[in-house]
């Protein structure tokens, strides 16, 4: 009986700290990225630009003045478009336009990520390669029932084509197929 009171009444005396939380895009790492890049600068309102691999360039916005800032990057021939711009960029574009529905959390979104921008540099002058955050622009992910990611979409003449969507990841050589066969169709019709 002693024991069980013992065990119910003991407590540690000890309490383990939380791990640290981290945050992505305070202006410190941006700026600490910077010193590291040869050609990258940072304007006063926190833009940074940075030119890597000859033609290829990164940039990233970010305010210094809150911890929880939105951010815009645009890497490579992928651009990240919000709601706001999805009409001018994809809706009246003159070339085809393949959308990438993604997450930050989602892990397949992450895994086929180096293949769409491979297939972006790869096709340039044929196609428009955009991708948008599931999170911050619902009314989009409703609007084109976007239910699982990533999802793949392919728009032209201001319409999806149909049977162009594809959700979940893919492989390399899988998606060129897939673009392959989409542009085929596109440019019979």
């Amino acid at each position: 009986m002693e024991a069980a009171s013992f065990c119910s009444s003991y407590r540690l005396p000890y309490t383990f700290p939380l791990p640290p939380i981290r945050t992505v895009g305070n202006l410190w790492k941006l700026r600490r990225f910077a010193s590291y890049s040869s050609s990258s600068s940072i304007s006063a309102n926190g833009h940074l630009s940075a030119s890597v691999r000859g033609s290829r360039s990164c940039s990233k916005t970010t305010s210094s003045s809150s911890l929880s800032s939105s951010m815009r990057i645009i890497c490579g021939k992928v651009q990240e478009i919000k709601e706001s711009e999805f009409s001018d960029v994809v809706l009246k574009s003159s070339t085809p336009v393949l959308v990438e529905f993604v997450a930050t959390w989602c892990g397949p979104c992450r895994l086929i990520a180096p293949a769409v921008e491979s297939l972006a540099q790869e096709y340039d002058e044929k196609l428009k390669v955009v991708k948008i955050d599931h999170d911050s622009n619902p009314r989009l992910i409703e609007e084109y029932k976007v239910y699982g990611l990533p999802t793949l979409i392919l728009f032209t003449n201001g319409k999806e084509v149909p049977e162009s969507r594809r959700e979940g990841a893919i492989t390399k050589v899988k998606l060129k197929e897939y673009v392959d066969g989409l542009l085929e169709t596109v440019s019979v019709s």
